[in-house]
């Protein structure tokens, strides 16, 4: 099981997170704050996992300016994890058409439902990269039949009210 996936840029900012297992806002902080400063600070040549907290952290460098970062309990198969890592990396890619920092800064709501459709509760729920994109389009439709309702319905009102 994952505990949790954290996406930080090199300056060592958070640009996601989804938390798997309970922690208080205390920990979360403590939590980012160490691992980041672990990671960042390794040379880019060396292994993808560190031991940390009697856990194997599993982290990629994702784009020149992110990390991925996501940490595994001991009993998990860490190229599953760094798989997994490269599984929600393709698919944002491939979703924002070769993503960058900004794409995850302005449609955060977005990184975050792609990896709702890969992850649930810290395990795998799908596999395939054609699913999620279905599935995520499937939801933006969605999103503009909701948006072209409310504007129609708030010009039905707005003549109602001349």
């Amino acid at each position: 099981m994952i505990h949790f996936v954290c996406l930080i840029s090199r300056q060592g900012k958070v640009r996601l997170t989804k938390w798997y297992s309970p922690y208080t806002q205390k920990e979360r902080s403590k939590v980012i704050r160490e691992l980041s400063g672990v990671i960042l600070t390794r040379g880019p040549k060396l292994c993808n996992f560190v031991e940390w907290r009697g856990h194997k952290v599993a982290y990629k460098r994702c784009y020149p300016t992110t990390t991925t970062t996501t940490i595994s309990v001991s009993d998990d198969n860490e190229l599953e994890v760094l798989e997994m890592i490269h599984h929600f990396v393709e698919v944002l890619d491939r979703y924002f058409g070769s993503v960058c920092e900004l794409d995850l800064i302005f449609n955060f709501h977005k990184a975050y439902y792609i990896l709702d459709e890969i992850l649930i509760a810290g395990e795998l729920q799908e596999s395939s990269k054609k699913t999620v994109a279905r599935l995520i389009a499937a939801q933006d439709s969605l999103v503009e039949t909701a948006k072209e309702q409310a504007s129609s319905i708030s010009n039905i009102i707005a003549q109602a009210t001349k």
